[in-house]
């Protein structure tokens, strides 16, 4: 069973408001020309390195947005932080587009959903739902919309994160996109931008989209925490992990 089944299990699938607004902000949609507007850009400039003997640094290249719950005006509380980690993926896809293609937006959480009932992966019950998706589900779409495969590697526990680190350091340097983190017992959803190595543990630079609320200027995220670093030690060592690493082309 997969990360995301096992969650959804606890979850009854209810019909969604997908309309609203956030504070007054006009609703931005996959279909909307302000979509790459109406976000922060790159939320982790500027953001201090968490140790001074970091040994090795490596982070994104390129620049990305930062999705969270309710910014379309779409309250996904509970439930959408897998679809905005993606979507934040995807917002990548699209701003590291050479200029001569015409940059396919991130697809909206409706639209995510309707791509993974078409390809077959979710029955159509799924439409409409609040089920949680995990790494697998990100890797469907970011393959079916930008032709992006991914890797998944599964870290049996937290004990092991140490392990991959070098597989983060080696994705970055190579490829340079944002990557997916689930798991089980930590079923929070969070992006991953960095990684900093020092003789003493890891760190990973983790964008949480979790944040719901008035829009936040880059220094009130990296302030309040939204985007930080988190040493590999303070995780659940109990919790199994999947990160998803799209292969694409630095």
């Amino acid at each position: 069973m997969s990360e995301a089944e096992q969650r959804a299990l606890s979850h009854k699938t209810e019909g969604i408001d997908w309309g609203g607004q956030v504070c007054g902000q006009t609703q931005m949609t996959a279909n909307n020309n302000s979509w790459n507007h109406a976000l922060v850009k790159n939320a982790h400039d500027g953001l201090s390195l968490p140790s001074s003997d970091c040994e090795r640094y490596s982070v994104i290249s390129g620049e990305c947005l930062y999705y969270h719950y309710g910014c379309d005006g779409k309250d996904d509380r509970g439930w959408g932080c897998g679809y905005r980690t993606i979507q934040t993926m995807a917002s990548w896809m699209c701003l590291s587009q050479p200029l001569s293609v015409s940059p396919r937006p991130p697809p909206s959480l409706s639209e995510i959903q309707q791509i993974l009932v078409r390809i077959g992966d979710k029955p159509d019950s799924f439409l409409g739902s609040r089920e949680w998706i995990g790494t697998f589900e990100a890797s469907l779409i970011l393959d079916e919309l930008y032709d992006v495969p991914c890797r998944i590697v599964h870290v049996r526990h937290g004990k092991e994160l140490e392990l991959a680190v070098e597989d983060l350091h080696s994705h970055f340097s190579t490829h340079g996109s944002p990557i997916m983190m689930g798991g089980d017992r930590d079923n929070s959803s969070k992006g991953i931008l960095g990684v900093c190595t020092r003789k003493k543990g890891s760190y990973l630079l983790v964008i949480d989209p979790h944040y719901f609320g008035c829009p936040l200027d880059k220094n009130s995220l990296q302030k309040q925490g939204w985007v930080s670093w988190k040493s590999v030690a303070s995780l659940d060592q109990c919790s199994f992990y999947n990160l998803c690493l799209p292969l694409t082309v630095k």
